[in-house]
């Protein structure tokens, strides 16, 4: 098992637009944000591809990678993912490609397969075409063509993209894309912070079918965690009734802006909506620093992921950094009780 203080830490963006702010305030936090989690010595910052949702400033992806590497030095940006689905594979090599031009070594291309959108939507991005299960590997495939060094007589070529050979990752919350990424040798993340179910069972057959490859010669894993931590158990509670509104919304089809907390949201819930966002949420590391440091510790143990990927939906962003701050503190806390 890798030690928690041998692990990385990352952090995947919703560039949540909070009640009360604007889209402009939303990519700001954004950018702060992951200034803030680079000088705590994060691996990673990911923004997720959504679309058509009024609480979500992500939509533009490769965009938003952009202006998050330009704010940044030495981080690495990604998508977390792009919904491939939704676009051609020549384009995202092209969008990707520059970012790997403009910002060298930096850029991750992490993929998905859903739609990341409601279905009318999903027919506006994609106009008539329809998906089928071999699609996803085949484009899959086709984008490591087109990012590999261009062949003599390639007639197809990414331009900017060929030659960049951007990092691939697969995501997913099934055992679909589980079975792909140890197929293709590609690295893994799966989406524990909104979709746990399957998190133990698709890491294994991830880990059993795995092939090396020229991009990766051993599994390599990235765990998504809901995390919000705080001086006390009761404040990180408290905090965490913004993420507790949030998916409550998902989960009865009413999807807004990210709310302010509420002291006692929880207890003032029916017990089947308690239990539908405790399901969502049962990757969730939420406390003071005790229980954070604890929570971290057993789900290292539980996955032996080599990353973990924090989302922290705190509707103060100060206190969101805050969070962050308290991430790093228990990470090192491990450092320096092994040293």
């Amino acid at each position: 098992m890798k030690p928690l203080h041998h692990m990385a830490l990352s952090m995947l963006d919703l560039v949540a637009v909070r009640q009360g702010g604007t889209v402009a305030d939303a990519l700001a936090i954004a950018l702060r944000t992951a200034q803030h989690a680079e000088s705590l010595g994060f691996q990673r910052y990911w923004l997720a591809e959504h679309h058509n949702m009024s609480g979500i400033a992500s939509s533009a992806t490769a965009v938003l990678v952009g202006h998050i590497a330009g704010g940044t030095q030495r981080i690495r940006v990604g998508s977390g993912g792009v919904m491939l689905p939704n676009h051609a594979p020549l384009v995202v090599a092209e969008a990707f490609g520059t970012l790997a031009e403009l910002y060298p070594g930096r850029i991750d291309l992490g993929l998905g397969r859903a739609p990341g959108t409601d279905p009318l939507t999903m027919r506006a991005l994609r106009r008539d075409r329809v998906e089928t299960e071999a699609d996803f590997p085949r484009d899959v495939a086709e984008l490591q063509r087109l990012l590999a060094p261009a062949q003599p007589g390639q007639r197809l070529v990414a331009m900017p993209g060929a030659g960049t050979q951007v990092p691939i990752w697969l995501l997913g919350s099934s055992l679909f894309s589980a079975q792909l990424a140890a197929q293709m040798g590609l690295p893994y993340a799966f989406a524990s912070h909104f979709a746990p179910r399957l998190l133990h069972q698709a890491l294994a057959v991830y880990r059993d079918q795995f092939r090396p490859s020229a991009a990766l010669a051993q599994p390599y894993v990235i765990v998504g965690v809901p995390f919000i931590a705080a001086p006390t158990d009761d404040e990180a509670e408290y905090l965490a009734s913004s993420t507790y509104q949030r998916v409550l919304g998902i989960l009865t089809g009413q999807r807004g802006q990210l709310p302010p907390p509420v002291r006692g949201y929880m207890a003032q819930l029916h017990p089947q909506e308690r239990a539908g966002i405790e399901d969502f949420l049962a990757a969730a590391v939420i406390g003071g620093p005790d229980t954070v440091h604890r929570r971290l510790t057993e789900l290292a143990m539980a996955t032996e992921a080599d990353e973990f990927m924090l989302v922290s939906d705190v509707f103060d962003p100060a206190l969101r950094l805050r969070s962050l701050s308290l991430a790093a503190s228990a990470m090192a806390a491990q450092a320096s009780a092994h040293a």
